[in-house]
């Protein structure tokens, strides 16, 4: 496995096809993201197929709970295959592809379990896109496990109160 690919699986109690309902609404992305620091817009609409977008804010106030709304980027899907996988690639602040990817991978376990991969890839990014004094800050992959360990237990607990 390469050092630029960063993933985490878990066994969620929901039907491929729920968890996929949740993943593609970017609503959802505010109670499931695991790094604390996006939020999609408001005005998101679930994403279908490959092409759409949504925007996410990526600064927060100190506290961690506002969006200050002044740095956002768009992320377009890249892939998607229903109750299967969904991929989508980051924007830069111009909304460039910067190369990287994020994605759920989704394998039925059963008829009400879902074993949900999700992954970030950044062995395609755009070093060119970054601006050149911001590049020394940069450390990759800048989204460690922990942050998508974190998403899959909120994205269980979203999954299981949306069965009940």
């Amino acid at each position: 496995m390469s050092d630029d690919r960063v993933f985490a699986t878990r066994r969620i109690a929901a039907s491929a096809s729920d968890i996929f309902g949740i993943v593609t609404d970017p609503a959802k992305h505010v109670e499931i993201d695991g790094s604390h620091m996006l939020v999609a817009a408001q005005d998101a609409q679930p994403l279908r197929a490959v092409g759409d977008s949504f925007v996410v804010n990526m600064d927060r106030d100190a506290l961690g709970d506002l969006p200050l709304g002044k740095y956002t980027v768009r992320n377009v899907v890249t892939r998607l295959n229903p109750d299967r996988l969904l991929e989508w690639t980051v924007g830069g602040v111009d909304s460039a592809p910067l190369g990287h990817v994020y994605g759920y991978e989704l394998a039925p376990a059963g008829a009400a379990e879902t074993d949900v991969t999700l992954y970030c890839d950044w062995s395609g990014f755009n070093w060119e896109a970054v601006p050149e004094a911001m590049r020394s800050q940069l450390r990759f992959p800048v989204v460690p496990k922990m942050a998508l360990i974190t998403t899959l237990e909120k994205l269980d607990r979203v999954a299981t109160q949306s069965a009940t």
